[in-house]
């Protein structure tokens, strides 16, 4: 697959290591920064969601996404993002994305709008409802813009830790594990500030975020190779 991630904020918060184990398959092992583990919920909007031989198709190509995630070991050493939960508008994306990689997608009311001006510091509103029949409700609405100027994260720093994951990790209703493969260039980060207004994504699985504010992070842009999954 081919796609573009476009204003893409990372949140990450610092929360407790026995509350995401909780959910994770026993194949995978809780990765940790300085012994420290860490969860991010990252809203964006695609564009360009295709097979990489295919066109865009004008009523699947486009859609906002939001995600939770915390970072992982595999069996195989290799390091990577386990997703609790993604949220899409596209409900054949939604399905798709179950069946074939096996990822918690599910459906949702999002709006996103941008703020008219200059790009360099727009204004983001970002607002997301689950809609997704038998699963826990969750919502996120925030506020969110960059500021300051693009960087590359230093090796071997938080922020790369945190953001340079070229892996997923997933598993199937017989416990089966897979991992999918992802290409993109380093990002291109910038600092951000985030008005959250309300956020119960984490509820469902037990996570309590604490009170303090979450490290933001902002990417603008970024067109990613998605290659197929394979078993672990």
């Amino acid at each position: 697959m081919r796609m573009v991630w476009h204003d893409l904020l990372f949140m990450h918060w610092k929360v407790d290591a026995d509350q995401l184990r909780q959910h994770l398959p026993a194949s995978l092992r809780l990765d940790t920064y300085d012994g420290q583990a860490w969860i991010g919920i990252v809203p964006f909007r695609m564009s360009g969601v295709s097979l990489r031989w295919l066109p865009d198709i004008p009523w699947f190509s486009r859609f906002p996404e939001l995600n939770v995630r915390t970072y992982v070991i595999g069996p195989d050493g290799r390091p990577g993002v386990w997703f609790y939960s993604l949220e899409a508008t596209n409900p054949i994306a939604v399905r798709g994305a179950r069946w074939l990689y096996h990822l918690q997608y599910m459906d949702a009311d999002i709006r996103l709008e941008k703020e008219k001006g200059c790009d360099c510091g727009s204004w983001i509103q970002y607002e997301s409802t689950r809609t997704h029949r038998g699963e826990p409700t969750a919502d996120l609405k925030v506020e969110y813009r960059p500021i300051g100027p693009a960087y590359k994260a230093e090796k071997l720093t938080l922020l790369d830790w945190l953001t340079c994951r070229y892996s997923l990790f997933s598993a199937d209703k017989k416990g089966q594990l897979f991992r999918g493969d992802i290409v993109h260039e380093p990002w291109s980060l910038r600092d951000a500030q985030a008005i959250i207004h309300h956020n119960t994504m984490t509820e469902g699985i037990g996570v309590n975020l604490p009170e303090e504010s979450p490290l933001l992070h902002f990417s603008s842009c970024t067109k990613v190779i998605a290659g197929a999954i394979r078993k672990v």
